[in-house]
């Protein structure tokens, strides 16, 4: 071994070790990327069963207050006795619908009934919006 190789396995050693750590702190990196991708689906997901509850909730209120309208507002806040339950419970949803009636038929001149007609609109929220975590979904319905 002459003087101008000495010290290149030291070289090539160093060389692969750097090369080996680069390629580490990117595995590491992709798989925290793929893990938080993974949690917010399952939230958006959870957003969309929570706003589908919001439309369940109105279908119940217009069935036992038919011809009656409501101004979007919270029905299921997270912390107090109106939260969903489950893994649904962080989640604040916002319902409001509209209500129109048709005239059915008329006989003689008198109208014999009223046919209603719903647009329903649920969203489920959390997070505060600009935030990595935030979710929100919307469900639109008509009835």
């Amino acid at each position: 071994m002459n003087k101008a190789q000495r010290g290149f396995s030291l070289v090539s050693a160093i060389f692969l070790l750097v090369v080996l750590a680069v390629l580490g702190g990117a595995m590491v990196t992709f798989s925290t990327t793929q893990n938080q991708t993974q949690a917010m689906d399952a939230m958006g997901s959870r957003a969309y069963e929570a706003a589908n509850a919001g439309i369940e909730w109105a279908a119940y209120n217009i069935a036992t207050s038919p011809g009656v309208a409501k101004a979007a507002a919270p029905v299921f806040v997270p912390g107090t006795g109106t939260a969903l339950g489950g893994k649904l419970a962080p989640f604040t949803v916002n319902v409001g619908y509209t209500a129109v009636a048709h005239s059915d038929a008329a006989i003689a001149g008198a109208v014999v009934g009223n046919v209603w007609t719903y647009d329903i609109a649920a969203s489920a929220v959390y997070g505060v919006p600009g935030t990595p975590d935030y979710v929100e979904r919307v469900v639109n319905a008509k009835m």
